[in-house]
Order: structure tokens, then C-alpha cells, then sequence
């Protein structure tokens, strides 16, 4: 068939510009579409459709997993021991062992109060139980409200220490292997982590602990997190969809296939032991909990994921907040990976199998293909096929794959689904900044080793809104309008709408739409605004 030039698209455009610029620009264009971008489109569309298989792939093997452990009700408490500790009447509380918490904190003036609270309402022998509040706080006047909390429980019979430092080397990594070294911290068999904002269940050391103390391969157990603001705002919906997936399924068969997943950084209970033999706590990423969980696999140590130990805490609520979490959830997994790639292949400790599944599936396959193919074909390589009529798209690589792939992600949450359109254009969003963080963490850019502490809010919003009803919302205008997602979403509604009048598919529904995403976040109309008085 006859290609069609930009001249026939746009009929009189060389004629009523003359040798303007326009037209210059136009005949550039027509010269260089079908020798040079289709060729380059052409492979990005093999490549995208290559890397879409692997995610389908990847994500029916761990249907098919998920669906094998409910049948065959392969539940922790058949696959490992468990057994409720009972205190002896000869030797009383000292049947149970020592336990370390701790909780690191930085500037958590919203959420302190409920953390602290939460840990010292755990049902564990006073005698057998230290609390470590690790503050790395930059603020005085929230350091002394800290201090002041600790110091009520510590009157109540609390054995809570809090714990500062000169610095903030290493960040929380650094402020965990610090606490460490206490001498009463020594005498611990087992460490827990918790973030400032989670608040765990009285009865959380009971229900882990003893897996740790009848199995001794155990290394670590990872409870399940829960989230008290998941309905606050659509970003919140959105956020619960994807980490419900990731707690529901890949957490499950990371730990029912191979006792291994990438700890979550907190709600998670570490034997000590585990910890030292790995080499303890290190700074090299901003991924410092999955360093260490992948140096204690490769030492032979095993996981537990228990998804009916649910740990409540705070989803991100702003766009700021979960921006930054987002850039060091993506950006430190590819860092770390370019770090221990070869490490885990010349390994001897634990079965080929077990290693390529670490390699592909888990970092490959999730942490970096994920992330890049989803702005790449998205955002970039579908609306770009418009405008070059050379290139066609195979439906199953553009429409049916990454359809199916989408279901399987969101049957997660059902009490979403209805939500799936929204949070498909919200990923895709997201997936700028995914993709971006991804390549700086593989390529080691200057941002690789950014930590920004994910802020948190409490119920700042509704005690503001409680005592001031008519508010004026304070902004900076960087803090609002992101100019990257509005040139995206030029750069797409251009191509939908050029699709729309010219072409031959109706690819621009969906870009449209997408377009529309990225003007709405561009603008800054996302997440919860933060109220200013």
C-alpha cells in the first residue's frame, strides 16, 4: 500500500506557509519518518512486546501459585511449627525470650504519640520486652515531645529507652545498627521493627514469635500491612490497589515457593542471630531491609510471609510524599540489583533454582522491567505509532496482554475493581517517575543514594478541619505544578487527537485519557492538600 506523507494529512499545509518554518519543519519530518523513526519504533515495539510477555508470564505463575496454596491450605502453621508459648509456674516469664523493638523516628511530630502507644500496649512479660526509640529527629521541639512520651511510659513500667545520635549517617539503616550496640540490646534474642506509623495489635509478638523459636532456619517474619487512610482520598484507594496485590500475592509465593521475599522494612521480626551472620545493617542503597534480606538468603537463612498478621499503618496522602517514597521504592531495588547481581550467581549456598528466581523474578522481572516498559509503551512508544503510519501495533501486545495483566493486578483489592480505569491511568502516571528512579538506581545517578522520610499526617487533617471549617489552602507553585507530567500530557493529547482525526485504530480513547491523567497530576490535583493557616 502507498505510505501516506504528512503533506496529505495536513492538505495545504506547504502551500499557505510557503518556506516558513512550519513547513521546513513538516518536510524535515516526511524526510526522516520512514528511514529513521520507523526503524527505531519498530524495535521498541518488539522490545516492549517481548517484556509485556515476561510480565504476563510472571504474573500468571504466581496466579497459578497463589490459587495451589489456597487449595492445598498450605498455611504457615502446616509448613512450620508453631506452638503457643505458656509461662512456666517453676520459671515463670523467663520461658519467654528477649525481645528488642524498635522504632525509628524522624520528625514524626503527627504520628509519634500512636506508635509509641501501640508498642507499649504489647502483651509480652515487662521483664522480657526493651523498647528502642531511635530518634533522629532535626527539630528540638519534637525531639523533647518524644523524649516527654517515652518518659510517661517509662513512668507506667515501660522498659522504653530513647535513643539519639551525633548524626544521621546512614539514615535509618544507621540509626537501626546503632541501637544495636546497646549493651541491654545485647542480651536480645529477637528484634522488631516498626515504623513511626504503624501501630501493631497487642497480641502481634505471640503470633510471630513462636515461629521463630520452634524453626531455626527462620530468619524473619513479615506480618502484613493494613491501611487506616485507605479510603482518605482516590490516591489512597489507588496506592491500597497495587500493595494489596503485593502483599496478597507476590509476598505469598516469594515465601511459600522459595522462604524468601524482600522484607518490607518494617511490621517484620528478625532473628538477631540472622542479622549478624548477614553482616548486619548497610547503607550502600535506600533499600537497606531487602539488602538484608537478600545477604541472609544467601546465607541460607528462610522467610516467612504470615498475611493473616496485620499490621495497621498510613498510606502517603500527598502527591510530594508519595512521589519521593515511590523514587526510593524503585530507584534503590535496581541499585541494590546492580550491586548483588553477580554475588547471588556465585553463590553456593542455595539451589540454582533459588537464584534464578531471585535474579529474573524478583528483581529482573519486578524492579526493573515493571517500572520501564510501562512508561515506554504507554506513554511513549503506542502514541508515537500514531503519527508514524509505517509501524503497527499487534492488538495482543497493545490491547489483550496488558488487559489481562491489569485483572490479575487488581483482583487484589475487589472492593476496588470498580476503580481499576483510574488506577490503570494513575500507574501509568507514576510509572514516569518508576522508570526514571529505576534507570538512576541502575545507572548509579547523582540522586541513587536520595532519602527523603515519607511524611505522615496522622489526623492533622481532621483536627484542623475540626477547629477551623473555612480554610484558605496555602501553596508554592513547584509544589503543585509539575511541568514533566504536563509535557506528557501534551505530548499525548497531541497524538490522541491526531489519532483521532487521522487514523486508522482507535488508540485514542485510551491516550486521551491517559492525557487527561497527566494534566490532572501536572497541575497538582491529586492526593490530599495540606490545609495552610
Amino acid at each position: 500500500m502507498e505510505q501516506l506523507s504528512t503533506a496529505a494529512f495536513f492538505p495545504g499545509a506547504f502551500q499557505s506557509v510557503g518556506d516558513g518554518i512550519p513547513a521546513q519543519l513538516l518536510f524535515i519530518w516526511d524526510t526522516v519518518r520512514a528511514p529513521i523513526i520507523a526503524p527505531v519504533l519498530r524495535v521498541l515495539m518488539v522490545l516492549c512486546s517481548g517484556l509485556s510477555i515476561m510480565l504476563f508470564v510472571e504474573r500468571i505463575y504466581m496466579g497459578v501459585v497463589i490459587i495451589g496454596v489456597k487449595l492445598l491450605r498450605r498455611t504457615p502453621e502446616k509448613r512450620y511449627k508453631w506452638e503457643a508459648i505458656k509461662e512456666d509456674t517453676e520459671i515463670g516469664s523467663s520461658v519467654f525470650p528477649m525481645v528488642l523493638v524498635q522504632i525509628p523516628m524522624f520528625n514524626e511530630k503527627e504520628v509519634y504519640q500512636m506508635s509509641i502507644g501501640a508498642v507499649c500496649g504489647l502483651s509480652w512479660p515487662s521483664d522480657r520486652l526493651a523498647i528502642q526509640v531511635l530518634d533522629d529527629s532535626t527539630i528540638p521541639s519534637i525531639k523533647s515531645l518524644v523524649e516527654l512520651e517515652c518518659q510517661k511510659w517509662a513512668d507506667k513500667g515501660i522498659n522504653i529507652k530513647y535513643e539519639v545520635r551525633d548524626n544521621r549517617s546512614g539514615y535509618k539503616a544507621g540509626a537501626l545498627k546503632e541501637g544495636m550496640k546497646r549493651s541491654y540490646a545485647r542480651k536480645c534474642e529477637y528484634v522488631v521493627i516498626f515504623d513511626a506509623d504503624f501501630q501493631p495489635e497487642p497480641d502481634f509478638l505471640h503470633r510471630s514469635i513462636p515461629f521463630l523459636i520452634h524453626n531455626p532456619k527462620l530468619a524473619l517474619i513479615q506480618a502484613r500491612w493494613i491501611f487506616v487512610n485507605s479510603n482518605e482520598c482516590m490516591m489512597t484507594r489507588l496506592q491500597e490497589m497495587s500493595l494489596d496485590y503485593h502483599f496478597t500475592v507476590e509476598q505469598e509465593v516469594g515465601s511459600s515457593t522459595h522462604a524468601f521475599f524482600g522484607f518490607n522494612g518494617t511490621a517484620g521480626v528478625w532473628r538477631i542471630s540472622a542479622i549478624e551472620e548477614a553482616g548486619g545493617w548497610k547503607d550502600r542503597t535506600t533499600v537497606e531491609d531487602m539488602d538484608l534480606a537478600v545477604r541472609a538468603s544467601l546465607k541460607g537463612w528462610k522467610f516467612l510471609y504470615l498475611g493473616d498478621l496485620q499490621v495497621k499503618n498510613e498510606l502517603p496522602s500527598t502527591f510530594k510524599a508519595f512521589r519521593f517514597q515511590q523514587h526510593r521504592w524503585s530507584c534503590g531495588p535496581a541499585n541494590l540489583f546492580r550491586k548483588v547481581v553477580m554475588e547471588i550467581a556465585r553463590n553456593t549456598k542455595v539451589t540454582l533454582w533459588k537464584k534464578v528466581y531471585v535474579i529474573y523474578s524478583f528483581f529482573f522481572v519486578r524492579k526493573i522491567i515493571a517500572h520501564i516498559n510501562n512508561f515506554l509503551l504507554f506513554c511513549v512508544v503506542l502514541p508515537a505509532t500514531v503519527v508514524v503510519p509505517e509501524v503497527t501495533i499487534p492488538k495482543w501486545g497493545a490491547v489483550y496482554i496488558p488487559t489481562a495483566t491489569t485483572i490479575i493486578n487488581a483482583a487484589g483489592t475487589p472492593r476496588s475493581f470498580h476503580l481499576t480505569i483510574f488506577w490503570i491511568m494513575f500507574e501509568n502516571v507514576m510509572s514516569l517517575h518508576r522508570a526514571k528512579a529505576t534507570l538512576i538506581g541502575l545507572l548509579e545517578g547523582s540522586r541513587a543514594n536520595e532519602w527523603v522520610v515519607t511524611e505522615k499526617l496522622g489526623d492533622i487533617l481532621k483536627a484542623k478541619t475540626a477547629s477551623k471549617p473555612t480554610r484558605t489552602l496555602g501553596f508554592r507553585i513547584g509544589d503543585r505544578v509539575h511541568v514533566t507530567e504536563l509535557g506528557i500530557g501534551a505530548y499525548l493529547f497531541f497524538c490522541g487527537c491526531y489519532n483521532m482525526l487521522y487514523g486508522e485504530n482507535n488508540f485514542y480513547i485510551f491516550i486521551l485519557v491517559q492525557s487527561i491523567s497527566f494534566f490532572i497530576v501536572g497541575i497538582g490535583y491529586v492526593g490530599t492538600i495540606v490545609p495552610s493557616f
